[in-house]
């Protein structure tokens, strides 16, 4: 059995991998079986459609139920653009601070994670430590649902009690997110001059009737009393956001394509699908007024991501757990969304607790304060403690 390494060393090693979402993460995964292997656990792979991915998890322990699961993602943003001070894909050490491409979000909990491993045989964990490491979170959530499908049908892996997401909460106990879903909407038009523009369909003209309905949209949530359960969250309301669009050829021709993104932020008394389907019914009455002035033309919708809320449990034994851990009187809410309601979808017990401040997440220069980082040294210790009860 090998000698255990240091959580800052595991966190060296695991931030020198550069798995950008748009590239592959098996040279990490690789070095994650070979990490677990070295103490006798087996790793089970879980790979996306094209091979180039993987997801992994394993049971740490005995092959009991009640165990606890430390869940994180392996993949990061890009660097390209942004200016920085160190290497991003090297953990640079300054002023009480580790710098690097996902120090903060969210390597530094994997490698907390994945030092708890000796830890729990060492110390001889009654109930199990599971850990579970997803791709392309950052693009979606995409890659921990196959993950989360096949831990709950493996019939060797016993089912845990509770599910613990590190993204960076500053080591408050997170209960609930935001559900969100996210749509690649194209507008075919019709090209003329645009001298004779009433016998064309330009498209970006109308594609700006989708996103002004966005707006009318975000104005009318605002205006509503939020229900209970959702004034917690900042904003209280579900919002629709355009965050980029591309189209047009020249000045003087109607448009032929409009590309956008439109996404929804859910708070959790609404439904995602409810959302979607009055965007199609608003894409509809638009496509109509294209297709009157000509027939080739029309808007397609593609879903690219969509995540479900976290919703705050009542007596949730994950939010106890972390609770009596870290001394919590209370749960926090976040508008962000996580893998964490991916997992309480499967009818898992889910929390998010995590080093760090959401704030340095995809930030040039990101970083992981020391002292967050022994905060979540502490409490590993101490669930692998009461995983020993």
């Amino acid at each position: 059995m090998r000698q255990p390494a240091s959580p800052r060393a595991i966190l060296e090693a695991l931030v020198g991998f550069p798995t950008v979402s748009r590239d592959s993460n098996l040279d990490l995964i690789d070095w994650v079986e070979d990490y677990l292997a070295g103490f006798g656990v087996q790793a089970r792979r879980v790979y996306n459609a094209e091979g180039n991915k993987a997801a992994l998890y394993a049971n740490v322990g005995p092959e009991v139920e009640g165990g606890v699961i430390l869940s994180g993602h392996t993949d990061v943003v890009p660097v390209d653009g942004q200016a920085w001070d160190t290497d991003p894909f090297s953990v640079v050490e300054k002023d009480g601070r580790l710098y690097g491409r996902g120090t903060c979000d969210m390597k530094g909990f994997d490698a907390l994670a994945l030092a708890a491993v000796p830890l729990a045989l060492e110390r001889g964990v009654r109930r199990p430590l599971q850990i579970a490491l997803s791709y392309d979170e950052e693009v979606g959530c995409v890659g921990a649902p196959p993950m989360i499908e096949r831990m709950v049908t493996d019939a060797g892996l016993p089912r845990a009690a509770a599910v613990v997401v590190g993204e960076p909460s500053m080591m408050k106990p997170v209960s609930g997110h935001k559900g969100g879903t996210g749509f690649h909407i194209h507008v075919k038009g019709y090209e003329v001059h645009s001298s004779l523009m009433h016998t064309g369909v330009n498209a970006i003209m109308f594609g700006a009737k989708l996103i002004e309905w966005a707006n009318r949209m975000n104005a009318e949530n605002q205006a509503r009393q939020p229900a209970p359960q959702d004034a917690i969250f900042t904003p209280p309301w579900t919002t629709v956001h355009v965050g980029t669009i591309s189209g047009g050829t020249a000045h003087n021709i109607t448009a032929k394509d409009c590309r956008f993104g439109l996404d929804f932020r859910c708070v959790p008394s609404e439904d995602l699908a409810e959302w979607e389907a009055r965007m199609r019914k608003q894409i509809a009455r638009i496509e109509a007024q294209m297709q009157a002035i000509h027939p080739d033309t029309g808007i397609t919708a593609e879903r690219y991501f969509s995540v479900p809320p976290l919703k705050p449990e009542q007596d949730g034994p994950a939010e106890a757990l972390v609770r009596r851990l870290t001394g919590a009187n209370q749960a926090d809410v976040v508008s962000y969304g996580t893998e964490a309601g991916q997992f309480q979808e499967r009818d898992y017990s889910a929390i998010i607790c995590g080093p760090g401040n959401i704030a340095q997440a995809h930030q040039p220069n990101e970083y992981l304060s020391l002292e967050q980082f022994k905060a979540g040294e502490k409490f590993i210790s101490a669930l692998v403690d009461n995983l020993c009860n």
